[in-house]
């Protein structure tokens, strides 16, 4: 018996110390986010492209707007800092970003900013902000979708290009792709060989990375304009939802989940989906990942963004020709946590 005892205390010892050991280690934590602007366009008309002009008054309360959102993603009593990295869609050129992290609470952070103009019809692009002192960026390009018309098979499709971006987040290597995907116009069924094509360019760019860098970290993020359920992203990107299930060719979307618990980034006929979504490679989730890895996902949705009267009252607080809203989308963040060594 006084064996047994002495046994069963000595696992309780050392079972204490891994606890306390646990208990120990520090995190470094840094939120990473995804966010449809809408229509930020600026007060000037281009004529080459089917912009919207917007007043001045218009345009800077639309600024102050989108500085409350950015600044505020992913904080909390615990996380003080907004995202050090930043995918952005609906933005009309480089002008309204330089901007827009011109705004004070923005200009505190740091942000630099990548961004190409693309061949969308009414001009809008993606981009890329990312807080210098975090994030390092070593190569970006502009990689076009390339898919003929369905009803005019002598045309291009006139669409976002898909932003790849490749740097250092504090010292580690990480590539992020920006994706806006053609958008459902002319009905989900017809419109979705579109978005099959953008699912396969993504998967393409992937591929391309991890020939030459199998434990490459990437993270592709967008409005994909389709739910993570839907073929695009499932077949054509290759996503599955838990982290049990990641293979080295598989991306990891925490977005399935959610989505399958109704939580949205947008709605549409009082039904929500989360076109947005942040989508990752298996050495981000792996057991035994080192430096950065996946903590959680969540939509950013505090109230202030929220319509709270009238018709669409739940919606996202969206523009309106006469006042400037927030987004018809929600913003999307997962946050990435490392020990300290």
């Amino acid at each position: 018996m006084m064996k047994m005892q002495i046994k069963v205390w000595i696992i309780v010892l050392i079972f204490g110390l891994k606890i306390m050991n646990a208990q120990e280690k520090k995190y470094q934590m840094h939120t990473i986010a995804f966010y449809n602007l809408e229509n930020l366009f600026d007060t000037f008309d281009d004529p080459e492209i089917n912009d919207d002009v917007k007043l001045p008054e218009w345009y800077e309360q639309k600024l102050k707007n989108l500085e409350r959102v950015i600044s505020d993603i992913g904080t909390s009593d615990m996380h003080l800092n907004s995202p050090v990295l930043l995918g952005v869609c609906e933005v009309e050129n480089l002008k309204v970003l330089s901007d827009l992290v011109k705004m004070p609470k923005l200009a505190q952070k740091g942000y630099k900013i990548i961004h190409y103009n693309s061949p969308d019809g009414r001009g809008i692009d993606v981009g890329l902000l990312y807080q210098e002192k975090h994030f390092k960026p070593t190569s970006h390009s502009s990689i076009p979708l390339k898919v003929r018309r369905l009803d005019d098979s002598s045309k291009w499709l006139r669409s976002r290009d898909q932003l790849l971006v490749s740097g250092f987040l504090d010292g580690e290597e990480i590539h992020v792709i920006v994706n806006h995907w053609p958008s459902r116009s002319g009905g989900e069924k017809r419109s979705s060989p579109y978005r099959e094509a953008a699912g396969a360019l993504n998967r393409a760019i992937i591929d391309s990375i991890q020939k030459t860098s199998p434990n490459a970290k990437i993270m592709t993020m967008g409005d994909l304009n389709d739910g993570p359920y839907n073929k695009s992203v499932k077949k054509l990107l290759g996503t599955v939802a838990k982290k049990t299930e990641i293979t080295p060719k598989l991306m990891f979307n925490p977005m399935e989940e959610m989505s399958k618990k109704g939580i949205g980034s947008l709605a549409y006929r009082d039904s929500w989906d989360l076109f947005d979504q942040i989508i990752l490679s298996e050495p981000f989730v792996r057991q035994d990942a080192t430096g950065w890895f996946f903590y959680k996902a969540s939509v950013f949705n505090k109230p202030y963004l929220i319509q709270s009267t009238g018709q669409y009252k739940g919606y996202p607080l969206r523009n309106t020709d006469a006042i400037p809203g927030y987004s018809d989308h929600f913003p999307v963040y997962v946050y990435l946590i490392r020990e300290y060594k």
